[in-house]
């Protein structure tokens, strides 16, 4: 762990994190989450493992009925508001070949996206905090969150109440996500305003007239049609969006036909569609409607277009994006803290949490020392691998950003804040 800190480091955080064992405790957890995936809305093994991990604690729980969530409250010992964390627990369908001596049991499923270190760190972040509990001006929802990947399961604890889990509206939430690749190991990044993108999903199909293919003026061909579609449609986004405002359009799935010599009666191919805006998202909702069923009409086939909106983009909020930052620096050292330069194409669905309350999502390197972050395998892929170091200097940096929003709001509010020790002042 000590790598993982500069010469500005708050090695009070470090030995906070480990004095009671923290650390092997939540390589434990991590490990058997990594162990036994579940995807989806569904995870009655690692809601299991969660709820186990936090017995003892002092916390309000309760568990969801329209998917396998679970929601603790941590009541502060002083009058205050309410923040939330969040830590998403599903994994994805993704066979493992990270090589890792833990890694999955079950055939076809793999915590590739990290997903295990953000479940291990909440519940870091709740043992950290529970030890302050007396401290806290305010409460702590800690928010478990399944089926992120393309389940929409922030929406649905949004809708299920997770934002009033403390009896009020919290004041701000604050998630993490770690990365395989690009960032250094232990290193913070985020940015204030759009973070990550909308993601939309597209399905195309195109009916013709079924023929043989000598005779194609005797058919009408829907994979001619489909094939000039794909290539409009990136014509179409580099003339309709705004360069300044970007979008990207990938067609990942395109199925037709049966046999070399036999035209078919459809065609179909899906795409993912990511914006940073919604100006930009409905323009290019508009742009393909209009280019798929202009081609269809100059080919004499028919199209229809399935156009789902699945996550808005996650933006920040500005305040809290340097609040964050800010935290980060003064727990870590101003080395392993930056200000990403540029929003990133993936899509999360904690930006349903942020359209409804100010807050900040994080990203943290979590790429072993011994691999290039520029060419280690990304997340989602099979050989993706995350370090345990990181999973305490995760809990802490949650644990920090609630405690030091909860303070800063009594100090807004007027209400004395108690005088930090040395080793707090140091951080």
């Amino acid at each position: 762990m000590n790598a993982l800190h500069d010469g500005d480091a708050d090695a009070d955080a470090e030995t906070e994190a480990h004095s009671d064992g923290l650390h092997d405790d939540l390589v434990r957890l991590r490990h058997a989450l990594h162990r036994e995936p579940e995807t989806g809305l569904d995870v009655p093994r690692t809601r299991a493992k969660v709820l186990a991990a936090l017995d003892g604690l002092p916390l309000e729980i309760s568990t969801g009925k329209r998917l396998g969530s679970v929601t603790a409250v941590l009541r502060g010992g002083r009058p205050g508001p309410a923040v939330l964390l969040r830590g998403d627990m599903d994994a994805l369908p993704v066979r493992e070949e990270s090589g890792v001596p833990y890694a999955s049991e079950v055939p076809g499923v793999m915590h590739a996206c990290g997903h295990d270190v953000h479940t291990a760190a909440l519940v870091g972040a709740a043992r950290l905090l529970a030890t302050r509990r007396d401290e806290l001006a305010g409460d702590v929802v800690f928010m478990f969150q399944p089926g992120e990947e393309g389940y929409g399961g922030a929406r649905l604890m949004v809708e299920d109440g997770v934002l009033d889990a403390a009896g009020t509206r919290v004041v701000a939430a604050y998630g993490l996500h770690v990365f395989s690749t690009v960032l250094p190991l232990g290193v913070v990044a985020t940015r204030p305003g759009p973070l990550l993108a909308a993601s939309d999903a597209v399905t195309v199909t195109v009916t013709g007239r079924g023929g043989h293919g000598s005779s194609p003026h005797a058919a009408a061909d829907p994979v001619q049609a489909v094939c000039e579609m794909v290539t409009a449609l990136q014509t179409m986004v580099t003339r309709t969006v705004d360069v300044f405002d970007p979008a990207v359009l990938t067609v990942g799935s395109l199925h037709a036909g049966t046999a070399h010599n036999v035209i078919p009666e459809t065609a179909r191919f899906e795409a993912t569609v990511r914006s940073f805006s919604a100006a930009t998202q409905r323009a290019v909702r508009e742009g393909v409607h209009r280019t798929v069923q202009g081609v269809a009409a100059a080919h004499g086939v028919q199209a229809e277009v399935d156009y789902q909106d699945l996550y808005p983009p996650t933006v920040n909020d500005a305040d809290e994006a340097a609040f964050a930052l800010r935290t980060a620096r003064d727990l870590f050292g101003a080395g392993r803290a930056v200000e990403a330069p540029q929003p990133v194409a993936g899509s999360e669905d904690f930006s349903f949490v942020l359209q409804e309350v100010p807050g900040a999502f994080l990203g943290l390197g979590a790429c072993p020392p011994d691999r290039d972050p520029s060419t280690a395998p990304m997340n989602h892929s099979p050989q993706a691998v995350y370090d345990d170091a990181v999973l305490t200097d995760a809990a802490a940096l949650l644990a920090r950003l609630a405690a030091d929003r909860l303070a800063l709001a009594a100090a807004a509010a007027g209400h004395a804040v108690p005088t930090p020790s040395p080793a707090e002042k140091s951080r």
